[in-house]
């Protein structure tokens, strides 16, 4: 049976959340900022201050110097956070398999609903009709055969419910710019993309079409690249309980490359993995840390977990860390991206032989359990180098 993903994204999520907070936002100039820090960043503008000159990833320092008259909010993760559920709620209702994305984006695993609905352009417009009249944010709605290309149409078409049919991927990404294409941003990748000043998708896939030419110019990143500029994605919709991955992230209060304060962030990352790995009695066999900069800039380096104890994870991320934060540009936020899980079998040995870091994993595991709302962590001296705990 041929599968159709739907991507459902409600584009500008955070202004929408804070408009419908506020009604006496709706039409006023409004810009929602990482934090009131002279460092914090412009997360999310309306189009009312993009036209007094506000942009997303402006600083706040520079904000404050122009003459506009945009109300800054602060970023409000409680209540992003809230709605984002409400959201999956409604949209869980469609389908019993429903991925989360990110804030305000969920992919849908509509494979088999031809006979429920007319069309699938009918099930699209109940469910964004849904999602306007219960919380009251608009939508717009994705159709293709596959995650990839349904999630670039919601970022590109300004139709509410655009449906690419199959065969046509090419066709729909070819006259799209080459950054709407995940691999593009892989450094050589875009450093060989500007180099040969490849302006459209369509100049790529002309490129591709030779499989020798792809792998003299793009090396490692070829196959995969060929791939999506072609619009195919093998990737299957996944709901969060079936999803064999941890994925937790670190949104900076400030700007920052103070190693002390992103210590305490990976820190406190790496304490959440561990406990949800110890959680499911697992290690991890793929490890991913995502470094988000000021300047839109990533950066990414990969690592394994043989270890579910908190100091094991702990060395292991800030390794991976270092490796990853080659620049030194301010950093924004931090994700890591643990997959490949695996069964992590421990021999039950006949005198006690765990580690003094496993037992006290083990004691603060206990602690986590009975009071899920309090954060708990294990005391270290709080300096990046890791011999100095």
């Amino acid at each position: 049976m041929r599968q159709t993903v739907f991507h459902i994204r409600l584009r500008d999520f955070e202004l929408q959340a804070e408009r419908r907070l506020d009604a006496s936002l709706q039409t006023r100039p409004v810009a929602i900022i990482s934090s009131h820090h002279q460092n914090g960043t412009v997360v999310s503008v309306s189009k009312e201050a993009e036209e007094e000159g506000l942009r997303k990833g402006m600083k706040v320092s520079l904000v404050r110097r122009m003459n506009h008259g945009a109300r800054l909010l602060p970023y409000n993760r409680p209540l992003y956070g809230r709605l984002n559920h409400y959201v999956h709620s409604i949209v869980q209702k469609f389908t019993p398999t429903v991925e989360p994305a990110g804030y305000g984006q969920f992919y849908m695993d509509m494979s088999g609903m031809d006979h429920v609905y007319k069309s699938h352009e009918q099930a699209g417009s109940k469910i964004s009709d849904r999602v306007q009249d219960q919380i009251g944010l608009s939508s717009f709605l994705g159709i293709s055969q596959n995650k990839l290309v349904s999630r670039i149409a919601t970022s590109v078409v300004p139709e509410k419910i655009h449906r690419v049919a199959s065969g046509n991927e090419p066709k729909f990404l070819s006259p799209l710019q080459p950054p709407v294409i995940p691999t593009v941003h892989q450094p050589p990748v875009k450093k060989m993309i500007t180099f040969l000043i490849l302006n459209k998708v369509r100049q790529i896939q002309s490129i591709v079409d030779s499989a020798d030419d792809a792998r003299r110019l793009f090396g490692i990143y070829a196959f995969q690249l060929t791939q999506e500029v072609l619009g195919q994605d093998f990737s299957v919709v996944r709901s969060p309980a079936a999803k064999d991955r941890i994925l937790k992230q670190a949104v900076l209060h400030e700007d920052t490359n103070d190693e002390e304060k992103i210590w305490i962030e990976i820190k406190r990352l790496s304490e959440q993995a561990a406990f949800a790995l110890r959680q499911r009695s697992q290690t991890a066999k793929k490890v991913r840390m995502e470094i988000h900069y000021t300047d839109g800039f990533k950066h990414e380096m990969s690592g394994i977990f043989t270890e579910n104890d908190d100091d094991a994870v702990l060395a292991e991320s800030w390794r991976i860390f270092q490796k990853a934060n080659t620049r030194r540009n301010r950093i924004r936020a931090i994700l890591l991206d643990v997959s490949d899980l695996i069964h992590s079998a421990k021999q039950m040995e006949l005198f006690e032989k765990d580690t003094e870091s496993e037992r006290m994993s083990a004691s603060v595991d206990i602690l986590r359990n009975k009071y899920k709302n309090i954060s708990f962590t294990k005391t270290f001296n709080l300096s990046p180098k890791l011999g100095e705990k």
